[in-house]
């Protein structure tokens, strides 16, 4: 371990950019040989700049704001590793850390049984409209003959994105009687590690979906992949579930298509500006269910993260393989073994 990087009682400084991590993961680091530093919940760009200059870290596990070039530079030369917090790592400028030579992990697969859960929650809230009768019991209603709700089996759920996630949301779907189609274009091979049909192109399967649901990385390539003509392509009355990230759907675009009943409903845990400002349509539209980007905090699921992340950073920084499955992003020049993982 580079010994310049110093957090409390001079030991090598791990920077949460986060106001907590779950107390297991603080333990591994801390056994390590690690000090365990936080920022606030949603650290700005200016506050991760005055925590990296002032601590120095070796390492950077990441939760919640951006970590860009300038962040990675204010670090200084001592940063070897940026490990996400989760699956996702669309808030890391991964060329950037590539070219400072920084190795970026993930923590892949640790919370896909509680994202996945989660999502067939949100559309099953959604089939059943239970917020809304919820909110009429409370309110003294009792709409036994003036409601319905719909039915899950025999509706078609299209999922794009065929990974850990997606594939445990097709085994839902098989066991409640629902075909099942996937689009994954970086999916191996020609079929599918799990239940359903494979579809070439997103507009096949958009127009045979009667609910649509989303797993897949928020990239260049998914930003924005569902607007208004993805919308439409739809059949109307359809749902749509997102519990992987905000960009990938035009929230505008959902929000006319929701108003003008071509789209029926959502379950959204995930949105373009986080946390969702206080005006937002969503937070109160009657078609749609909204969580806080919750589906991965369950205990199982936030502590598999955190450790995961922990993992990632103690193995790096001692050259050896991290245990979970794909958990390397790319390898950077700074890391001592070549682990055989370089992007």
């Amino acid at each position: 371990m580079n010994a310049s990087p110093t957090g409390r009682e001079g030991r090598p400084a791990v920077l949460v950019s986060a106001a907590a991590l779950a107390p297991e993961a603080v333990a591994l680091l801390q056994q390590a040989g690690y000090a365990v530093i936080t920022t606030s919940a949603y650290p700005s760009e200016s506050e991760l700049l005055d925590a990296v200059r002032e601590h120095r870290p070796v390492a950077l596990l990441h939760r919640q704001g951006h970590i860009n070039g300038a962040v990675l530079d204010a670090a200084g030369p001592g940063l070897r590793v940026v490990a996400r917090h989760g699956a996702g790592i669309d808030g890391i400028d991964v060329a950037a850390a590539k070219a400072r030579g920084v190795t970026v992990t993930r923590a892949a697969g640790a919370n896909s049984r509680a994202v996945a859960e989660h999502s067939w929650a949100l559309l099953l809230a959604v089939l059943k409209d239970l917020p809304s009768i919820g909110a009429g019991m409370a309110g003294g209603l009792w709409e036994k003959t003036s409601r319905h709700t719909r039915d899950a089996e025999g509706r078609t759920i299209g999922i794009v994105g065929y990974g850990a996630i997606g594939s445990k949301v097709a085994r839902y779907a098989e066991a409640f009687g629902m075909p099942v189609l996937a689009y994954d274009p970086y999916l191996p091979g020609d079929g599918l590690p799990g239940p359903g049909e494979r579809v070439g192109s997103l507009t096949d399967l958009l127009a045979r979906s009667d609910v649509l649901s989303l797993h897949c990385p928020l990239s260049a390539e998914t930003r924005g992949m569902i607007g208004a003509a993805e919308l439409a392509r739809l059949p109307k009355g359809a749902l749509l579930v997102n519990a992987a990230r905000g960009g990938i759907v035009n929230e505008a675009a959902l929000l006319e298509a929701l108003d003008s009943g071509h789209i029926a409903g959502a379950g959204i845990d995930v949105f373009e500006t986080e946390p969702l400002p206080q005006e937002s349509a969503l937070r109160r539209h009657p078609k749609v269910v909204a969580t806080p980007h919750i589906a991965a905090n369950t205990p199982r699921g936030a502590v598999g993260m955190a450790a995961g992340a922990a993992d990632c950073i103690i193995q790096v920084l001692a050259g050896r393989e991290p245990a979970l499955k794909g958990a390397i992003v790319t390898l950077g020049e700074k890391t001592p073994l070549a682990i055989g993982h370089a992007a």
